[in-house]
């Protein structure tokens, strides 16, 4: 069933510094594929990862395992699902 408002926007995916430098350690093109399909699916639907039980000092993570492509992330999005912000990447 489509939205009365139009189709969905994606979310914008952004990394967090230490998930940046994670990237920029990748050097196989495999697993850099891996990775984008699994970035893919978050902006997609970013309510797709497994909530972490939260504390009261840091935001509310999100686990997504791609057991295929044997992608894990953790993340959180922005108040309205816009922004996804990637923490940890492991590949």
């Amino acid at each position: 069933m489509t939205s009365p408002h139009g189709p969905r926007r994606r979310a914008r995916i952004t990394f967090s510094d230490s998930a940046a430098a994670q990237v920029e350690a990748i050097t196989s093109e495999a697993e850099i594929h891996a990775l984008d399909r699994a970035l893919v699916v978050i902006s997609v639907d970013p309510d797709i990862g497994e909530p972490i039980p939260a504390t009261a000092a840091g935001p509310r993570l999100r686990e997504y395992t791609d057991d295929v492509e044997r992608v894990r992330l953790l993340y959180w999005t922005s108040a309205l699902g816009t922004v996804v912000v990637v923490a940890y990447i492991e590949v």
